[in-house]
């Protein structure tokens, strides 16, 4: 799958799981599981519940995402 066929939206972080995994409430209301994507990881950015982040989710799994992104408030 290419960078082309990924779907972006804006959400808020609900929940702080283990391993790095979010409970993420997208615009359209519904809750996802979210990770972290790689640079996010290494560089050691934290995300807390309430903060607002890009996610990049797949076309064929709408119930799962990668956080790429922490926006500012």
């Amino acid at each position: 799958m290419s960078k082309n066929d990924v779907i972006e939206t804006e959400g808020e972080v609900v929940e702080v799981l283990r391993n790095a995994n979010f409970k993420v409430k997208l615009t359209n209301g519904f809750i996802i599981t979210a990770y972290i994507s790689g640079k996010l990881y290494m560089n050691n950015i934290k995300i807390l519940a309430g903060d607002t982040v890009k996610v990049e989710m797949s076309p064929y799994d709408l119930t799962k995402g990668r956080i790429i992104w922490r926006l500012k408030k």
